[in-house]
């Protein structure tokens, strides 16, 4: 709090403080210390202020004379006015800047005599800026004098100094008084323990008196009652009322003289304790506020921490890094040596065995040249011609082997290895740090999510202002029934659509994006229900080419005399459902079937012929339930034209049921019912049937 209750020119707790309009303090004399005076055409009367008050403090003008300097964070004169002040500024502890009063003109005698002791008078057209936010304003002919005196805030500055003084001593030890224990209110006198014993007993008289420890009797002295406020307008009343637009106290005659007349005021206590109310609520949220900042300052403490040893860690992860890189060139060192001791090794053995082989074959030249030689010497001419012949033959021979390419090299001298090290030391020159993390989590856009039927699509975005890269996205939702949630895409789409869920179900949805960093957190989880009743129509994407829909493929027939079959375009797996599908033209002689089928039946054939339908067909006269080819349960009863055949899939008890003209077919067609199934129809050409569209699931009530 001691910063709050120091003056922000001089740097010391406030003396005589006085509140500007702006709602900030100033010690009265440090006031006077950083009055500039501005030149009369520099101070239009619109722009006077004092401290009686204008409530309609016109900050837009006075920033036009301003004396704060951007450039030196200070305050300064106006430069060129002659009026300015010529002595040099100085600068407070706060670093505000300070014009020493010029010397003052002696003032008229009788003002002295009138007045002895005042203060010299403010000179005319002074300016006076705020040293916390600024502001500027001309004050009027009062000066000083019309900003009202801060009495709370000089209250709180003589408590908190008098906190701060030594602990108080006995006022009745006649030498080196001791600290004092106890304060009598009623005597007003500080003890000591001896010297209550001695002089305060507790009994007779004095026991009705009221003891309390030094530092509450301290305080006790202190709420005597203080002198009632007085308005800077009229010094002699007494400050009565509340001016709501003003927003100051003002006296019964400011209400007199007109200038609050057609204001609204209230009375002073009751905005006393409005007042002290709102700045207590006031205080309560600042009170939270400070508490997450304590808060937040733990978080930063343990942040410190945290960074110091993530630090470590991530200095011995770089250093292991390193190392690795580093031994593996050690070892890619190693294999690339070997690799040229191997060449040097080769290129030797070449050149060796090229030596020996030489050596020896001139060896083998150099004796049959020094033996002819030695035959030329031989004067025996007979003896001469009998071995010349072969003798010629033979260096022809040895010349021979002398050919080309026998006295070349058969090995250089160079290695013809050469280290591509370029993109390695490129690569080691690019080696950085990868400032990247996991993605934020992404935003639903809930204007494009919505549910058809037993299909949801989702549609989602990245947050705004989120720079950070992402690889893709995991869409998850759980089974529509309060379950573990599960991937259902994962990619880098942000939109897509979910088929096959249940009806009249509920289905949590979330997303989460990812990058090489890792996964991000997950988005905001957002319920979708699926419809309560099963809108659907024949899927011409399914049916045999032979099939022929029309009515926004509600009727359905078929150009072949073969049975084909035809499936509905949504599945159910869970609930209960029920159709019903109108026989348009029938000619008394095919048998349609109606049933339920998987996704795999066969079309080419009567529903009910493979193990993947469970069916009803029928004629004129009766019909049979058949599934996997198998024909059971003879029932009479046929169809015939507007004939109306119902369809009701149970799964909560696993049967399958049919119906006639809203009367069951049979017992009970199927049991054990589980798994995904779609509606399904086969018919020929004599035979034209339309699914009848109904808004409820519910069947006859005889079912």
């Amino acid at each position: 709090m001691e910063e709050e209750l120091k003056c922000p020119v001089c740097g010391s707790f406030f003396r005589e403080p006085i509140i500007l309009p702006c709602s900030h303090n100033i010690c009265l004399a440090c006031a006077r210390n950083i009055l500039v005076q501005t030149p009369d055409a520099e101070s239009p009367q619109s722009s006077r202020a004092s401290g009686s008050g204008v409530s309609d403090y016109d900050y837009l003008d006075l920033d036009k004379m301003s004396l704060y300097s951007e450039a030196d964070s200070g305050y300064g004169s106006y430069g060129g006015f002659v009026s300015a002040p010529t002595t040099p500024c100085q600068k407070s502890p706060n670093g505000v800047r300070v014009f020493p009063p010029a010397v003052p003109q002696p003032p008229p005698q009788h003002h002295l005599l009138g007045h002895p002791g005042s203060l010299p008078p403010i000179p005319r057209n002074s300016c006076l800026t705020c040293p916390q936010c600024h502001r500027s304003l001309i004050l009027d002919e009062r000066g000083l004098r019309g900003f009202a005196k801060n009495r709370v805030l000089e209250g709180v500055v003589d408590r908190y100094q008098q906190s701060k003084t030594a602990a108080l001593k006995c006022q009745l030890c006649e030498k080196s008084p001791k600290e004092a224990t106890v304060m009598c209110e009623q005597c007003d006198v500080f003890y000591c323990d001896p010297c209550r014993l001695r002089c305060h007993p507790p009994r007779g008289p004095l026991a009705k008196h009221r003891l309390v420890p030094p530092a509450q009797g301290r305080i006790s002295r202190r709420t005597s009652p203080r002198k009632i406020s007085t308005c800077t307008e009229h010094e002699l009343e007494n400050l009565s009322m509340y001016c709501v637009q003003c927003k100051m106290p003002v006296c019964y005659q400011c209400l007199e003289e007109g200038k609050h007349g057609t204001h609204e005021v209230k009375a002073l206590g009751a905005m006393w304790k409005l007042h002290k109310g709102q700045l207590s609520q006031a205080l309560n949220i600042l009170s939270d506020r400070a508490t997450e900042a304590k808060e937040f300052l733990v978080q930063l403490r343990n942040m410190v921490q945290h960074i110091q040893e993530n630090g470590v860690e991530f200095e011995a992860c770089l250093v292991a890094q390193c190392d690795a890189l580093i031994d593996a060139l050690n070892r890619r060192k190693a294999q690339l040596l070997t690799r040229v001791n191997k060449e040097h090794e080769h290129k030797l053995k070449v050149v060796r065995d090229q030596i020996s082989h030489c050596t020896v074959k001139l060896r083998q030249t150099t004796g049959l040249m020094e033996y002819c030689l030695e035959v030329i010497k031989e004067n025996d001419p007979s003896g001469f011609l009998q071995i010349s012949d072969a003798l010629i033959r033979r260096v022809h021979v040895t010349e021979g082997q002398w050919g080309k390419g026998t006295l070349t090299p058969r090995m250089t001298s160079d290695f013809d290895l050469t280290l591509d090290s370029g993109p390695l030391l490129q690569t080691i020159h690019q080696l950085d740090f990868i400032q990247m993390k996991v993605p934020s989590a992404p935003m639903l856009q809930l204007e494009e999510c919505c549910t058809i039927n037993n299909s949801a699509t989702l549609s989602w975005k990245q947050p705004p202002l989120s720079t950070i890269a992402v690889d893709g996205y995991i869409l998850e939702l759980d089974d529509g029934n309060g379950g573990q949630f599960r991937e259902v895409y994962v990619g880098t789409e942000t939109i897509c659509t979910v088929d096959g869920l249940h009806y009249n179900s509920t289905y949590m949805s979330r997303v989460k994006a990812f990058n090489a960093s890792g996964v991000g957190q997950y988005s905001k989880t957002l319920a979708m229900q699926t419809s309560e009743i099963a809108w659907f129509t024949f899927d011409p994407t399914s049916a045999h080419p032979d099939i022929i829909l029309s009515n926004d493929n509600l009727t359905v027939t078929c150009n072949s005399y073969d049975d084909r079959v035809v499936m509905g375009n949504s599945g159910f797996s869970r609930g209960v459902h029920y159709w019903e599908i109108t026989v348009d033209r029938y000619d008394n002689h095919p048998d349609p079937a109606f049933g339920v089928a998987r996704v795999d039946v066969l079309k080419d054939v009567m529903l009910g012929k493979d193990d993947k339908a469970w069916a009803m067909y029928v004629d004129n006269n009766r019909s049979w339930f058949m599934h996997n080819n198998s024909h059971t349960n003879r029932t009479d009863g046929g169809v015939s034209e507007e004939a109306t055949v119902g369809v009701l899939l149970d799964f909560t008890r696993g049967i399958l049921i049919f119906l006639i003209n809203d009367e069951q077919q049979g017992p009970v067609a199927f049991e054990g019912i589980e798994g995904l199934y779609y509606p399904a129809v086969s018919l020929n050409r004599n035979v034209q049937v339309t699914w009848k569209q109904r808004r409820n699931v519910i069947a006859p009530t005889n079912v």
